[in-house]
């Protein structure tokens, strides 16, 4: 009888990491009855979310190296050595079949030990510009799954997979002829400090420009009261805005949305999904520049607007907005081109990557 494939994903720190990690782990497991490890860090938020979906999750010692303090960068440094002997006894335990890399890091020690122990190793890279782990690994992996065809070049075998989305979002339905617009303001689950001062600054006035438009933000949970309390003191109609901590139903949001005011990391993958014209605002420290990065790929194909947050004023957003909102064939093309890359199936694709690297 053959044995079950056993897999281990390392990587996390952020959402970015760890959900769609948690998804291929998912896929691997209930679609190929695989056994599924993760190696994180104490630090991350896979330290909740991965124990919470029924996997065993080793932690080990590693941290940052970018955007940080050369005391921080000195002590990830001294650290990686006892990481990587750390996920080198943790491999020659759980023996498995493929280690997946997705970045974050606990990605760093897991793949070089991969390395190490000649276990087949496959990066999952979601952004146009690997961040650091992925570029450094990159030439020495088996394998690649990208989000982006310009991606490809960092990595041996690249594939352009796409990145796990939920298959609701890209089977949203049209917006019906005649609705009312609608804004959807998104920044992941902590929302952006740009948005939530910025927009009650101009809502009533896009709200006087843009008839009947309704505004749906999300704010994060730490700036929800003070977010709201500013739209209340903007003096715009309650009744055509709604400032919320989280959406918990992203799919119904996005199906009811005209134009989309996100940020540019993991999100992007959506907006393709789901069809949607977007002003992209990317967040400037992220590792790498990696969202403007990002960013620019979608503004190429025609599918989203950028304005780069030094550029940010509640001028500048509410002009670039009410262009949007107010000129709805540009929007249909912008949606259609957003529409034209995404990639529905990706975590099948993910999963058969890593099925055939087991297979070698």
């Amino acid at each position: 009888m053959k044995n079950a494939l056993r897999v281990m994903i390392a990587g996390g720190g952020t959402g970015g990491h760890v959900i769609p990690a948690l998804a291929i782990g998912r896929e691997l497991r209930d679609a190929h009855g695989a056994e599924v490890r993760f190696i994180g860090t104490s630090r991350g938020i896979e330290t909740r979310l991965v124990p919470e979906a029924g996997f065993p999750l080793e932690l080990v010692r590693s941290g940052q190296l970018k955007n940080v303090s050369l005391t921080t960068r000195l002590r990830t440094m001294m650290d990686l050595p006892a990481g990587v002997v750390r996920c080198v006894s943790l491999m020659r335990a759980f023996r498995p079949d493929v280690v997946v890399g997705v970045g974050g890091y606990a990605s760093g020690p897991a793949m070089i030990a991969a390395i190490l122990l000649r276990i087949p190793t496959m990066a999952y890279e979601p952004n146009a510009v690997p961040g650091m782990t992925n570029r450094l690994v990159g030439r020495r992996v088996r394998a690649a799954a990208v989000n982006f065809a310009v991606t490809s070049k960092y990595f041996r075998n690249a594939e352009v997979t796409g990145v796990p989305v939920r298959p609701e979002i890209f089977a949203l339905p049209a917006r019906p002829l005649g609705a009312a617009p609608r804004l959807l303001v998104t920044a992941g689950s902590n929302g952006a400090q740009v948005f939530n001062e910025t927009m009650p600054l101009i809502v009533r006035q896009l709200l006087d420009e843009v008839p009947g438009l309704k505004i749906v933000h999300q704010s994060g949970p730490r700036r929800l009261e003070e977010t709201r309390a500013a739209y209340v003191a903007s003096g715009a109609d309650d009744s055509r805005w709604v400032v919320e901590a989280f959406l918990t139903d992203m799919p119904e949001q996005y199906a009811a949305a005209d134009v989309v005011l996100a940020r540019s990391g993991s999100t992007v993958a959506e907006l393709c999904a789901a069809g949607k014209p977007s002003l992209l605002v990317p967040f400037a420290a992220a590792a790498d520049d990696h969202q403007r990065k990002n960013a620019e790929v979608l503004v190429e194909a025609g599918a989203a607007e950028m304005l780069l947050q030094k550029d940010v004023t509640a001028e500048t957003l509410r002009m670039a907005l009410v262009e949007l909102l107010r000129d709805g064939q540009r929007r249909t093309v912008m949606g259609e081109r957003a529409r034209s890359l995404g990639r529905p199936g990706a975590l099948q694709r993910i999963a058969e990557m890593v099925l055939r690297l087991a297979e070698r």
